[in-house]
């Protein structure tokens, strides 16, 4: 299988529907819609186009570092 264009709305059989976030010839990332983000190897997956559109997803939060900042010490 070749890589899917990004955006594209399918059928997987076991996650159900989903949006191709990133395809290339080794790997296709989809977000599930009940099943939250995936990766498979694009010549392995097994995925038909669904029909009608995506719903809208939220962006998700990005994890913030944590700060550098001192531990506390134990001074007894």
């Amino acid at each position: 299988m070749k890589a899917l264009q990004k955006g594209s709305y399918i059928k997987h059989f076991q996650y159900g529907l989903g949006v191709v976030t990133e395809s290339d010839a080794e790997y296709t990332q989809i977000d599930f819609d009940l099943h939250g983000m995936k990766k498979f190897l694009t010549a392995l997956m097994s995925v038909e186009h669904a029909e009608g559109t995506p719903p809208p997803r939220r962006k998700r939060a990005r994890k913030k570092a944590a700060a550098d900042s001192p531990k506390p010490t134990d001074s007894k």
